[in-house]
């Protein structure tokens, strides 16, 4: 972690200024699995608070949430948690996944773009719940968002980039420490909204 704060710090005088304003930085993680893969499916296009209320309604009606459980269940007991009838199916895609061949647990050996070519297959999963699996989970170092919105507008923000493409090139420069410059693009987007920093 200190290796890539130093690395970005050196390399940047914008994350040497963040650095400078923030001291640390709150660095995420979730563990590896099923269930993160679930709720990274109720995070999309929703807020944090309302997939995690989804979430606690299905824990408290599954008591277990695994692959069988969700395969199960009904759609109807799904769509009283407040699941959209899209979400419902992309679980029940990946829980059919799990429990036929899709072997989670050999991720942690894998490189990311073999997690990737292997999850971006299933419906309901593409790049932007990838990407943060791959950073909260797995803790791939070197990993850019650019799917995701936060990350998007506070690098036009601090450095003025408005294209994808201009984006992707500026990002060439913080390899092979891009999960960290992420983590800083969020912590900042966080902290200028006074929210707190991840769930």
């Amino acid at each position: 972690m200190q290796e890539a704060i130093t690395f970005l710090v050196e390399k940047d005088e914008v994350f040497k200024k963040l650095h400078q304003q923030y001291g640390t930085f709150y660095i995420p993680s979730r563990p590896s699995g099923f269930v993160t893969l679930c709720k990274l499916i109720l995070e999309q296009q929703v807020s944090i608070d309302s997939a995690k209320a989804c979430f606690i309604k299905i824990e408290n009606l599954l008591g277990t949430i695994s692959p069988k459980t969700i395969s199960q269940c009904s759609e109807e007991d799904l769509k009283s948690c407040g699941v959209s009838r899209q979400k419902i199916s992309y679980l029940k895609v990946l829980a059919n996944a799990v429990s036929a061949e899709l072997d989670l647990e050999s991720f942690a050996s894998k490189s990311a773009d073999e997690v990737r070519n292997e999850l971006i297959k299933l419906k309901g999963i593409g790049h932007w719940t990838i990407d943060v699996y791959l950073m909260f989970a797995l803790q791939s170092p070197d990993i850019i968002p650019l799917g995701d919105i936060a990350v998007v507008n506070t690098i036009k923000e601090l450095f003025d980039v408005h294209t994808k493409e201009e984006m992707e090139k500026l990002s060439e420069n913080w390899k092979p420490f891009r999960t960290m410059a992420t983590f800083i693009l969020w912590h900042h987007y966080l902290e200028k909204r006074n929210r707190k920093p991840f769930a």
